[in-house]
């Protein structure tokens, strides 16, 4: 009798151990995509695991084209994006059999930078930055006084995102007038971190990545305004909110696979708590709440997405 209960025990443990190994493969949710978009989707994951501590929340860093690549292929649940998704990359979704949702989430502002050591420009009108950026730039303008002659006979040094950036992407649309059209000789990288180092650590240099990476770092930086043709700019709260930050202010997205939706329910779970807890969660990570209208659009076009796919699989 004995012997018996022991194996049974022993049969129950095992059982445990299998069914516990299933709930961590269901509670798990991947995510990867935006830098600029990561400290929004983390701040607000944070919390979600504080609420449901069982829940394997996983967030990479790949860019927004990078995320898309992953999320084109059904390596992860969620991607976190900067811009909207191109048509190649919808092309290799639907090749995958893949089927998706776009949701807004934030408003965000590009910042353009230089070092505090810089007294010479307080204000871009987007035609300098054109001049800068623009491919015909390359090996061409190469110092300050080639924008401004009043300007310091010196080396610019440029910092950016690197081309898998949705930043790189809208910044170029917005600046040179096509997505994706820049001079390649600039120090590159999807880490914001390595071009706040950049610009902070030299004189000369010039850089841009998004206004939430500026504000924790405005200690080591100064911003510069821009003129899109109302006058000189600066991006804040107010001013990406209204759109008089522009041609510099964006929207974010996060993209969710449906297959996610009807397979783990905590997908569905996680983007609800994001959708609802967005608006008083970002400001503390230095970013600009959707209008509630927008919020409450966002959400009745994800809960009939979800509402399909789960009928579907029915």
């Amino acid at each position: 009798m004995r012997k018996l209960l022991l194996i049974t025990a022993v049969s129950l443990t095992v059982l445990s151990c299998g069914n516990n190994k299933k709930d961590k493969e269901t509670s798990s949710i991947n995510i990867d995509g935006s830098s600029t978009v990561y400290p929004v989707t983390e701040a607000i994951a944070e919390e979600y695991r504080s609420e449901d501590p069982d829940v394997d929340v996983t967030i990479g860093v790949s860019g927004t084209g990078g995320g898309f690549k992953k999320f084109g292929r059904g390596e992860t649940d969620i991607s976190n994006a900067s811009r909207p998704i191109k048509e190649d990359e919808k092309k290799i979704a639907e090749q995958n059999n893949i089927d998706f949702i776009e949701l807004e989430v934030a408003y965000d502002g590009l910042a353009v930078v230089v070092n505090p050591e810089n007294d010479w420009v307080d204000c871009f009108t987007v035609e300098q930055l054109k001049k800068i950026w623009e491919p015909g730039a390359q090996g061409t303008i190469t110092h300050w006084n080639q924008i401004n002659p009043e300007w310091p006979n010196e080396e610019i040094h440029l910092f950016g995102p690197g081309v898998a950036s949705g930043t790189f992407d809208y910044f170029t649309e917005a600046i040179v007038g096509e997505s994706g059209s820049s001079r390649g000789d600039y120090t590159a990288s999807e880490d914001d971190n390595v071009l706040v180092q950049g610009v902070s650590g030299d004189k000369y240099g010039l850089g841009f990545f998004g206004l939430a990476y500026y504000e924790e770092n405005e200690d080591k930086l100064r911003m510069v305004a821009v003129d899109g043709g109302e006058g000189c700019v600066e991006p804040s709260t107010q001013t990406v909110s209204d759109g008089s930050y522009a041609p510099l202010s964006r929207p974010l997205f996060v993209y969710v696979n449906s297959s996610s939706i009807q397979n783990n329910p905590k997908v569905v779970d996680f983007m609800n708590f994001y959708l609802n807890e967005a608006p008083s969660l970002l400001k503390d990570v230095g970013y600009v709440p959707l209008t509630p209208e927008e919020y409450k659009e966002q959400k009745e076009k994800f809960k009939s997405f979800v509402e399909k796919h789960q009928n579907n699989q029915k």
